[in-house]
């Protein structure tokens, strides 16, 4: 425009007058290295309001402003624009930061070219800059300078012109091992980003038409030999006006390695689950649904696996039902565990066993899961029962166990017992406790009652309600209860010396 303007006005004012609302900035320098004029858009671009405070002369104008090149290396004084068109020299484009002379004020960025007016004669009449202010677009080219270096995903960047690569952040160069003097300037036949892609047409049709390329895997080479298994996508940008297409990475390594990690530890975990020795099964902790049961499982239980997959355990009576099967479920919802528990357990047909339940919350396939383990007790629970049969028959024809005897009953009673707070002594009458002491001592009950002066049939009345209160069903069992609590234990005491007769 100014160009075209010059061609028809000879009239300095006429052309200032023209110029001065244009938005690039225009300074006029004489031959003499004097400044002429300038417009208010130069002003501007230099922080300053007055052609005084700009400079009248080029050395005024080197004194006020350092100019600095993009790589922030100061302009040597011969190489200020107003000394080169002073010296003849035309140029088309100059980019340069104005900053006050010791690291002062920054007054943006400006593209500058020359332009040099002729009199009527065509000889030169004035010197003139054309400033365009580029702070913005470097601003922003700053802004995504920093972000691309500092972007911790792997990135890499090809001009679509000659599809060369132009940039390259150190996410890429820690990914691949390359340098970065390696990758500038080649292209992408070269170093194929794309290589092995399960897309490779659509992505390469979609690069050379300078449209996005959607996420796909490829094959990615690496300095140290080899490749390595990536996700990569593609989105068009510009860089200073050039089109070009933004590579992006994920390092897919790490997850292939956790995944292969998994899998062999589900394979570990499936062959052991299948070949344990004890019925093992996993239940779904929502519905508690069976999602699959070990061998030994449906040789116990005689269920073969097709009939009880997706089917809840409270459907099957695995657990039995009412009270104890509520407290078994609650205690693994609650806690996420559930310690070795004797329950009984319902099979097939309505047979039931004697078992130790033990369970354990786990994450399966994203689901939250019980794995539960079952020790069979039935035969140790038949030699119990046995052995207290036995004790039962013995105590009816003794009046007297031996103290050791009763610890090892107790012991065994309390073999897989709860420890939940039961009845005490303090909660038995006064006269029940009288009773309980000498049943304790093996006494009968026609025994007890003329110790203490009833009926044999109160003695037996008084009995029955002590095994309602504390729970248990044999004299046996009754006699290890109350020999656990120090009732009925004889104590030792020092014979008693009788006195010589007097003679």
């Amino acid at each position: 425009m100014v160009d075209n303007i010059s061609q028809h006005l000879t009239s300095r004012t006429q052309l200032q007058q023209i110029i001065a609302g244009l938005p690039e900035g225009i300074i006029i320098v004489n031959r003499d290295e004097t400044i002429a004029w300038a417009n208010e858009a130069a002003l501007a671009m230099h922080g300053v309001q007055s052609l005084k405070e700009l400079g009248t002369t080029v050395s005024d104008y080197r004194a006020r402003f350092e100019l600095r090149y993009r790589d922030r290396q100061l302009l040597p004084p011969d190489e200020y624009p107003m000394d080169r068109i002073i010296d003849g020299e035309s140029f088309t484009e100059l980019i340069v930061e104005v900053v006050r002379p010791g690291g002062g004020t920054k007054h943006g960025v400006q593209r500058i070219r020359s332009l040099v007016l002729t009199d009527s004669e065509r000889r030169p009449d004035a010197l003139v800059l054309i400033i365009a202010d580029e702070t913005e677009r470097f601003d922003a080219e700053d802004r995504f300078e920093r972000a691309f270096s500092a972007n911790p995903a792997p990135a890499i960047i090809a001009r679509l012109s000659d599809m060369r690569y132009v940039k390259v952040n150190p996410g890429f160069l820690e990914l691949t091992g390359y340098l970065r003097e390696a990758l500038i300037g080649r292209s992408v036949h070269e170093i194929d980003v794309l290589e092995g892609a399960l897309q490779r047409d659509l992505a390469i049709e979609r690069l050379h038409a300078g449209t996005t390329i959607p996420q796909t895997e490829a094959h990615l080479r690496v300095v140290s030999g080899g490749t390595k298994m990536v996700i990569v996508a593609g989105q068009p940008i510009e860089i200073g006006d050039e089109p070009c297409m933004l590579f992006t990475f994920a390092d897919l390594h790490p997850r292939k390695q956790a995944e292969d990690a998994l899998r062999q530890s589900e394979q570990r975990f499936a062959v052991a689950f299948r070949m344990a020795p004890g019925p093992m099964a996993i239940i779904a902790l929502d519905g508690m649904r069976l999602l699959d049961v070990n061998d030994a499982f449906t040789a116990a239980m005689g269920w073969r696996r097709e009939e009880i997959l997706g089917r809840s355990e409270v459907e099957l009576g695995l657990w039995g039902s009412g009270a104890l099967r509520d407290e078994l479920v609650r205690q693994i919802r609650q806690t996420g565990h559930l310690r070795p528990t004797d329950f009984r357990c319902k099979m097939k047909g309505g047979h039931t066993g004697d078992y130790l339940l033990s369970a354990e919350a786990v994450v399966i396939n994203d689901q939250h899961c019980v794995l539960t383990v079952m020790l069979d007790i039935t035969e140790r629970k038949q030699t119990e029962a046995e052995l207290l049969a036995a004790i039962e028959a013995v105590m009816q024809d003794t009046s007297w166990f031996g103290q050791k005897i009763v610890e090892k009953l107790a012991s065994l009673n309390r073999y897989g017992a709860s420890e939940a707070p039961g009845p005490t002594v303090s909660d038995l009458t006064p006269r029940a406790r009288d009773v309980l002491t000498w049943v304790a001592q093996g006494l009968s009950d026609d025994e007890i009652a003329k110790k203490i002066g009833v009926s044999p049939n109160t003695v037996r009345n008084h009995v029955s309600a002590i095994y309602r209160k504390i729970g248990v069903r044999k004299r046996s069992a009754l006699v290890v209860w109350a020999r656990e609590r120090g009732l009925g234990v004889h104590k030792k005491t020092k014979p008693t010396q009788r006195r010589a007769k007097s003679r």
